[in-house]
C-alpha cells in the first residue's frame, strides 16, 4: 500500500501490485493499481472496485476472462480468443525463439510470453496509451532495457487487428522481430539507438527470407527511385508511431539496410558484437562511434558513405 483515503465507511487505497508468470518472470512484475473499499453493517472490509492507477496501463485480465496456451518456446494469453487462435500464435513463437538464437546466441532465456487481447483498443489500454499511437502497428514489446538478467519477462503484445491483416511469413516476421527484441534487451541500453535495435529485429526476422532487398525496403526503394537517398542513418525521433507512416517506414527500413550491411561486409558475429559494444555504454554520446572504431574498424563518417553507397545499389 502506497496511500490510503478513508471517509467514513469507504476508502481508496494506492498499492503496488506485485507478480510473476510462472516459468518465465525471474523477478516480479510491479504494477500501480487503486482499490475502493467499502465497510458493511458488521464493519468488515470488502473491495469494491479494483482498477489500474491513473498512470498505470491495464493488466490483461482487466479486459475480461484470460486464456492460455503453452507452446515449446513460451506462453500466449489472449481475450476474446479461441484456443485454436492462441495455438496459431504459439506456433510463431516456437518457431521465432530458435531462428532468434541462431543469429543471436543462446544466451538469453529462450522462450517469450505474448498477450493478445481483443483489439487495438485493447493492446493501447495494456500499453497504457492512446489507440492512435498503435494503429498499424501488429506488434511491440514492453521490457526495461539494461536491467539485467533478474528482470521480468518481457511482453510481446499483439495488435489483432493489423496483425490479422499480414500473410503467414509476414506475420512469422513480426513474432521473430519481436523475440529479437526479448533475447536482445539486457545488451540494449540508453546508448543503442534505435536504428540499431530496431534494424537489428528486422534483420533477424527477414534473415534467410528469401526476399529482393526492394521487397522487404518497399519505402526506402520508393525514395531511392525518386533520388532521394537518405543523408544519415535515421534518428530516434524517426520511429515515432504517431507521426507519417512514410517515414516509419523508411526509418525501419534504414535500420535494416544498415544491419544488412554489417552482416555482409563484416559479418554475422561482427554485427551481435557491435550490437553489445554499443549497448555496453553507459550513456549516448560516442557509443556508436567507439564501437564501429573496435568491433568494425571503421569510423560513424565512413560507414554512412558506405551505407548510402549500399541503399543506391541494393535498392536503386
Amino acid at each position: 500500500m502506497t496511500a490510503l483515503d478513508r471517509t467514513g465507511d469507504t476508502a481508496t487505497v494506492s498499492a503496488d501490485l506485485r507478480y510473476r508468470v510462472e516459468g518465465h518472470d525471474r523477478s516480479p512484475v510491479t504494477t500501480a493499481r487503486t482499490l475502493r473499499l467499502s465497510r458493511d453493517a458488521d464493519g468488515r472490509w470488502s473491495v469494491a472496485s479494483d482498477r489500474p492507477a491513473r498512470t498505470s496501463g491495464q493488466q490483461l485480465w482487466d479486459q475480461g476472462p484470460v486464456r492460455g496456451v503453452r507452446g515449446e518456446r513460451g506462453l500466449v494469453l489472449g481475450v476474446g480468443r479461441t484456443d485454436a487462435e492462441l495455438r496459431d500464435y504459439a506456433g510463431l513463437a516456437d518457431r521465432a525463439v530458435p531462428a532468434v538464437s541462431d543469429a543471436w546466441g543462446p544466451d538469453w532465456p529462450r522462450s517469450v510470453v505474448v498477450l493478445v487481447p481483443r483489439s487495438l483498443e485493447g493492446m493501447a489500454g495494456l500499453l497504457g496509451s492512446p489507440a492512435s499511437s498503435y494503429r498499424g502497428i501488429a506488434a511491440v514489446t514492453t521490457g526495461e532495457t539494461g536491467t539485467g538478467p533478474r528482470a521480468p519477462a518481457d511482453r510481446i503484445i499483439v495488435n489483432p487487428d493489423a496483425f490479422g491483416l499480414l500473410g503467414d511469413s509476414g506475420r512469422q516476421v513480426v513474432l521473430t522481430h519481436e523475440a529479437t527484441h526479448v533475447a536482445t534487451r539486457a545488451h540494449t541500453s540508453a546508448a543503442t539507438p534505435l536504428w540499431l535495435s530496431e534494424g537489428f529485429a528486422d534483420w533477424v526476422g527477414h534473415r534467410g527470407g528469401g526476399h529482393a532487398p526492394a521487397e522487404t525496403a518497399p519505402e526506402l526503394a520508393h525514395a531511392v527511385s525518386r533520388g532521394e537517398v537518405p543523408a544519415a542513418l535515421p534518428a530516434d525521433e524517426d520511429f515515432g508511431f504517431s507521426g507519417d507512416a512514410g517515414r516509419l517506414a523508411r526509418a525501419y527500413e534504414s535500420g535494416w539496410t544498415a544491419c544488412r550491411l554489417i552482416a555482409e561486409r563484416w559479418g554475422e558475429e561482427r554485427l551481435g558484437a557491435f550490437y553489445r559494444a554499443v549497448g555496453a555504454h553507459r550513456q549516448r554520446e560516442g557509443a556508436v562511434e567507439d564501437a564501429m572504431d573496435r568491433v568494425l574498424g571503421t569510423t560513424v563518417e565512413e560507414f554512412t558513405a558506405r551505407w548510402r553507397d549500399y541503399v543506391r545499389d541494393r535498392l536503386g
